[in-house]
């Protein structure tokens, strides 16, 4: 089976890199232009901004995002007078960010657009609740793994993960960082009523008890040594609304309570914790659970870095097998 023909299993969809310029920017435009030529009635938005031409922050030229007629689209007013393409406006939403209210617009002639879409999870779902008014096929988000971002991209029915040479200057080491955040999806599902009401938290720290949802008024995970009294009154099951960090796991693993504690966090894009402090939590009876794991369904590649690293494409895609067991793809060879 094709990726595209995967892909339309799908209803919603989520494309993740995993660092800037692994190819996610590249891998959506083939999925926009293979999705055009079946006739597929797309939408596409992004959690926070892509399609910039130049990377703000490494200074290199990056692919822009290339819309077909019929294309819906989500994006900021700001990014929307941006746009280098005719369009009709459809809705917008009373929603804002810092970069104005939500403007979702349909294609009247292809061209280039920058995405900045929902911020948060809440505000992504209401996106994708929305498109099938709009006569949508399939909504594409646009994402990535970054300690910025509030939204979770994993609320779609699938996930592609872009990797690429951009990780690290060696094989090894790509392989390695992949595989673990490949390990990070496989962590267990914690099953709670509480899923959908947990999912668009945005701040703070939470307990678990009797079933109850209590919050422990702790505003971030980075403060929980500062409420040392709070994060136990209510029992030892944590949902951390944000990022899971190695300081936080690090305090909980000197705790007495450890050996019973559980901690919760919405997908596998929130935690960014070192392996060797992960394993010394769970060596201590601690216990680590997301809301929703994601459904993989893709892996695409980039053998190239911005540095001028290459790795030969079929050498990568064949590392990558070895670590998923999902198809992977070089995109510019298909």
């Amino acid at each position: 089976m094709s990726l595209i023909d995967n892909i339309l299993q799908c209803k919603t969809l989520s494309i993740t890199g995993m660092a800037k310029n692994t190819g996610k920017t590249v891998a959506l435009n083939y999925l926009l232009e293979q999705l055009r030529k079946r006739g597929v009635r797309v939408a596409v938005t992004s959690i926070g901004i892509d399609g910039e031409k130049t990377d703000q922050v490494t200074q290199t030229e990056k692919p822009e995002i290339e819309l077909y007629e019929g294309t819906v689209f989500v994006t900021s007013e700001y990014h929307y007078r941006q746009r280098l393409l005719l369009s009709e406006i459809i809705d917008l939403s009373d929603d804002s960010t810092s970069l104005g209210r939500l403007v979702t617009a349909r294609v009247l002639q292809a061209g280039k657009v920058i995405l900045s879409g929902p911020a948060t999870t809440g505000g992504v779902r209401k996106v994708l609740d929305r498109m099938g008014e709009y006569g949508v096929d399939l909504t594409i988000v646009d994402g990535a793994l970054s300690r910025k971002s509030h939204a979770s991209p994993t609320i779609t029915d699938g996930l592609i993960l872009s990797t690429g040479a951009a990780i690290a200057p060696d094989l090894n080491t790509i392989v390695k960082k992949t595989a673990e955040v490949h390990d990070l999806m496989q962590i267990p599902e914690y099953e709670t009523p509480l899923a959908d009401e947990l999912l668009l938290l945005e701040n703070g720290i939470f307990a678990i008890e009797d079933g109850e949802l209590v919050s422990l008024n702790i505003p971030s995970s980075l403060l929980s040594d500062k409420y040392k009294a709070e994060l136990f009154s209510h029992g030892n099951h944590l949902f951390i609304s944000g990022i899971l960090t190695d300081s936080m796991l690090n305090f909980l693993k000197m705790q007495s309570e450890v050996k019973d504690c559980a901690v919760i966090v919405k997908d596998f894009t929130k935690i960014f914790v070192t392996p060797m402090t992960l394993r010394l939590f769970l060596s201590k009876g601690g216990r680590l659970f997301v809301l929703k794991r994601p459904n993989l369904i893709a892996v695409t590649v980039n053998p190239v870095a911005p540095s001028g690293y290459t790795i030969p494409s079929e050498v990568l895609v064949k590392a990558m097998e070895g670590v998923f067991e999902v198809p992977v793809y070089d995109v510019m060879l298909s």
